[in-house]
């Protein structure tokens, strides 16, 4: 089209002017037939002249013809000139877009190989770090098959922790490799430097998601996935029991040496599973002798629960030392594994493990487990010396030892999770008639708050809740609020006040004080939803409530909807609990993290303002609460709301901005602890 439209730009010129026909033949004619000329000499000029004159007359329009067709060309030329133009404009254009698109395709694709790239270096992380524990594990099972000695073991372990990313992609594919292969190649992997982490072993009866009885199992998966996070080596011992999902466990394996364990003066067979959750290592012990023992429908409440346990703690301790382990830290939990403190300083810190501590946790100083002196024999202990009252001897009931006890005399540190009481608070009114011997070792006693999963529970990542939303970007709360109002048949007013309130199970001192609360602030303008989670509780108990509160306000939601708590918490703007100290739940802390305010029912601001303002020792959690939300009761909150939104606004967004999930207080409590009891 181009090249068609420059081949017309020459211009087009008119044809030339002609002279009129046969006027120069007439002369011609006169001059040779002489008279014939003569006499018509007179009609030929006559007739010469006629011509001239027409020419003269037509002359002008000629020149107008000339000048229509100048006028037509020149016109044309113009338009040639302009579409010239717009087709250049047009050519660059599409050469413009045809560069954008090009450069958006690029784009598109520089994201997705960034998303790509970032799946991968999430999956190869969970690999990496499946790799190190398939090699650790390994690394037992060679000494249990006599393989290797414990003291070589106990220096691969250390390479393993020192270089997990490099030994990780080194040696790639260990299953495929047989063990006196991986034993070569580990010898030859052996430059190595020493770093400034702890290898933590935790012998306990629960960890999630393989069994969840108590508050135990998210505060042992939730801690040590934290501390792994942080760098730390940690490995988890548990009981095989028959209930277990073993689903959740990657790569499943038996070991195929048969481990043995001292119990009732005798060695009694236990097998031996190991493999990786959530990136933590997994032993798990199962007797072979005692088979009952952990093949039941309870975890918790038999009549020979000291002698399951006991038997498991010796096994645990039994299994460390023949593979060589030799942990900074084992971690102990509860009553139920307390004994392995005098079982670890009387009898198996002389086999080696002289430079191990042990630090004991307690959830629930009102479990303790009193038995007979005599049954201490069972797992290789001398009832003599160990029933004394500086020992095991029960304070009060001095006919019996006290398992608890003996935990918190034989540990290097003990840790008390309380996420809003003091140590001293925790020894004076909740040591059920250990302060005693918590106040001999308070020295040793460490307070430490609970945390939770903020991967799970974060509003800025939350695929539960129909609009994420953060501190930054609260509209999505907004959201959230509409659509749980939708969903429950409440009123759609996003300046009404919505009021969450969370329960497990029920106590008639909740209900009690959850009527009492319902009464005052119904009569305000506020919303409520009530929750209960418990699949067995008392929830009906609840029911009791519908009567006197008869109010499309009030919402009962009977059972446990994973999506429709994300919801709650996404939506309420107060969020009611049990206690400041939920380490089931975690209620208080995941409201904090939602933008909604927590509320504790079986705690009066008066009191919690008494023990939060004057005593330091307590949780960063704590000291926060007080400061904000724990000083005030419901009426002042909703006052508070309605009559000066921009300083309850400040209160929210501090909240949301303060970190209590594992990886934080708790964790660093802990790291502190280790450190402190490895210079002892």
């Amino acid at each position: 089209m181009k090249a068609a439209l420059m081949s017309t730009t020459t211009p087009w010129q008119p044809p030339p002017r002609q002279k009129p026909p046969n006027a120069a033949g007439a002369l011609c004619c006169s001059k040779v037939n002489g008279a014939s000329a003569s006499s018509s000499s007179s009609f030929s000029q006559i007739k010469l002249q006629g011509s001239e004159n027409n020419a003269e007359v037509s002359q002008p329009q000629v020149q107008s013809e000339e000048a229509k067709q100048t006028e037509i060309w020149r016109l044309f030329r113009e338009a040639q000139k302009n579409i010239l133009h717009l087709n250049q404009h047009r050519l660059k254009a599409v050469e413009d877009l045809n560069k954008t698109n090009s450069e958006k395709q690029l784009l598109v694709d520089r994201i997705e190989q960034l998303e790509l790239e970032k799946q991968a270096s999430v999956g190869k992380r969970q690999d990496r770090l499946s790799s190190c524990w398939e090699i650790l594990l390994r690394i037992d099972a060679m000494v249990l098959a006599g393989m290797v000695a414990a003291g070589e073991a106990t220096d691969l372990r250390r390479l393993v922790m020192d270089y997990k990313v490099s030994l990780a992609e080194v040696f790639n594919g260990t299953l495929q490799k047989t063990d006196a292969e991986l034993l070569a190649e580990l010898r030859h992997f052996s430059a190595r430097s020493r770093r400034n982490c702890f290898h933590i072993v935790h012998i306990c009866t629960e960890m999630e998601p393989l069994v969840s009885v108590r508050s135990l199992a998210s505060y042992v998966t939730g801690l040590s996935c934290a501390l792994q996070r942080k760098g730390h080596l940690v490995e988890v011992i548990l009981p095989k029991y028959s209930s277990m999902d073993l689903d959740e466990v990657q790569g499943l394996q038996e070991i195929e040496a048969e481990s043995f364990s001292y119990f009732n003066g005798q060695l009694h067979r236990n097998r031996i599973w190991t493999g990786v959750v959530y990136g933590i290592g997994v032993t798990l012990i199962q007797p072979l002798d005692y088979s009952a023992f952990f093949d039941r429908e309870k975890v918790y409440g038999y009549s020979d629960d000291f002698e399951r346990f006991t038997y498991f703690s010796r096994a645990s301790l039994d299994y460390i030392v023949k593979c060589g382990k030799l942990p900074d830290v084992i971690h102990i939990h509860n009553w139920e594994t307390a004994i392995i403190g005098p079982l670890f300083w009387d009898i198996f810190a002389k086999q080696g493990l002289e430079g191990t501590r042990i630090l004991l946790t307690c959830h629930d100083l009102n479990s303790q487990c009193l038995e007979h002196p005599d049954k201490l024999a069972l797992c290789g202990l001398d009832p003599s010396s160990l029933h004394r009252p500086d020992r095991l001897q029960d304070n009060t009931k001095t006919h019996l030892v006290n398992v608890l006890k003996g935990g918190v005399v034989y540990s290097n540190k003990v840790v008390i999770m309380s996420s809003i009481l003091s140590k001293g608070r925790v020894i004076h009114n909740l040591s059920h008639g250990l302060d005693p011997t918590l106040n001999i070792y308070k020295n040793k006693l460490i307070v430490s708050p609970c945390g939770f999963d903020n991967s799970t529970w974060d509003p800025a990542k939350d695929n539960f809740i129909p609009q994420k939303f953060s501190v930054k970007d609260m509209e999505g709360k907004t959201v959230c609020k509409a659509v749980l109002q939708q969903h429950l048949g409440l009123p759609e007013h996003a300046s009404t006040i919505l009021i969450g309130c969370i329960l497990s199970e029920v106590l008639d001192v909740d209900l009690e004080n959850l009527r009492a609360v319902l009464l005052k602030a119904s009569r305000s303008d506020a919303q409520f939803i009530i929750m209960g989670t418990s699949k067995v509780s008392s929830i009906h108990k609840l029911g009791s409530l519908q009567e006197p509160l008869k109010d499309e306000k009030v919402k009962f939601v009977n059972g446990c909807d994973e999506v429709l708590s994300h919801l709650i918490f996404a939506g309420s703007d107060i969020i009611l609990c049990q206690s400041f100290h939920d380490p089931v739940l975690q209620v208080p802390l995941k409201a904090l993290k939602y933008g909604a305010a927590p509320f504790a029912l079986n705690s009066f601001h008066d009191n919690f303002r008494n023990f939060a303002e004057h005593d330091y020792e307590t949780t960063d959690f704590s000291r926060f609460i007080s400061s904000t939300f724990g000083n005030m009761s419901m009426s002042e909150a909703l006052d508070e709301i309605k009559n000066n939104p921009s300083k309850w606004k400040r209160k929210i967004m501090d909240a949301m901005e303060m970190d209590f999930s594992w990886d934080a207080e708790c964790c660093d409590i802990h790291v502190s602890a280790y450190t402190a009891i490895k210079k002892l």
